[in-house]
């Protein structure tokens, strides 16, 4: 076999790969999103996998170059129709993301409109309570990273907490905005399945919901950072959620989640902040924040890691009114 031939099985090889990865990317585009009934999106996915299955024939002949033009003119039909979907912010949503929270600030005065504070019993029952809340942008004094872990170490939800110097904290948690009936599904979250929506919450509904009512393995890290910074992270929620509530926008399992969001809020206020993939590990967020110095490296991550966990006090604090504090008791301050 001459080195051109060989050359050439390996191109042949490479655009095999490429039509099985974009007829896939294809085929769960149109089951996920087609507009129809569950028959025709099973059929219409059907017929996909059979065109690849096909092109991956036809490469091998003479019909090579007719193949792919044709399967590149679907490839873009596809892509046309893909860009006419877009996010709405009016379905019959779940009630805990029902309501989308908005802020106004004014010189030092910042006024938040439903911040929800549920009383959790179960995931399904529960006492609804939308709140408006004021606080002064120079009283924040701190800023704390929430991790809730349900499946194994690479796998978590962020939450970030910021405290005031009168002991209240507001929680932000960026989440899928699911209609009634939606359940998540991280495969589903790659094509339009979901809208974004930013919850601000009492920290007795955000993290004893995770803790307490679905059992995750949750975990607080302080954070370093100066207040001044800290005030403008919170501006820049702010200005997020007001801008999600009027300009809807799709949430992303890989590149619009509860962990790239909070990294992008957080390089506009240090720009030469560096990319780092466990970004989009989101369990390992921490071990990268560690790496920065923003967390208390005076004591090894894994002493760190353990001394996080909070699930223990969060069971023991119950919804006690000073349910902040006692979760924070024995965690080290950078």
């Amino acid at each position: 076999m001459t080195f051109w031939r060989v050359i050439r099985w390996i191109g042949l090889a490479l655009l095999a790969l490429v039509i099985v990865l974009v007829g896939l990317w294809c085929a769960l585009a149109l089951w996920y999103r087609l507009p129809a009934r569950q028959t025709l999106r099973d059929v219409t996915t059907g017929v996909v996998i059979a065109l690849i299955v096909l092109a991956n024939i036809l490469i091998w002949t003479r019909l090579r170059w007719p193949a792919i033009a044709g399967y590149a003119i679907l490839f873009g039909l596809v892509c046309l129709w893909w860009s006419t979907i877009t996010p709405s912010g009016n379905r019959n949503w779940m009630a805990d993301v029902a309501r989308n929270v908005t802020g106004e600030i004014d010189g030092d005065q910042l006024s938040v409109q439903n911040v929800r504070n549920f009383d959790w019993r179960s995931d399904t029952d529960f006492d609804q309570k939308w709140e408006q809340r004021s606080y002064r942008l120079s009283d924040v004094s701190n800023v704390d990273l929430i991790m809730s872990y349900w499946s194994g170490e690479a796998i978590a939800h962020t939450i970030v907490s910021f405290g005031f110097k009168d002991g209240q904290r507001l929680d932000f948690s960026i989440e899928t905005r699911k209609a009634q009936g939606q359940s998540y599904s991280t495969v589903a979250g790659f094509f339009k399945e979901y809208t974004l929506i930013i919850i601000a919450a009492d920290e007795r509904d955000v993290v004893r919901v995770r803790s307490n009512i679905r059992g995750e393995d949750v975990r607080i890290y302080r954070v370093r950072m100066q207040p001044a910074d800290a005030q403008n992270l919170l501006r820049g929620y702010i200005g997020a959620a007001n801008d999600l509530a009027v300009r809807p926008r799709f949430y992303n399992t890989a590149t619009a989640n509860c962990t790239t969001l909070v990294y992008g809020l957080v390089a506009k206020i240090h720009p030469g902040l560096h990319w780092d993939p466990r970004i989009l590990i989101s369990g390992y967020l921490p071990n990268y924040v560690y790496s920065l110095g923003a967390l208390d490296t005076r004591i090894p991550f894994d002493q760190l890691r353990t001394l996080a966990k909070i699930d223990d006090k969060a069971r023991r604090a119950g919804d006690a009114t000073d349910f902040s504090s006692q979760i924070r008791v024995g965690l080290p301050a950078p």
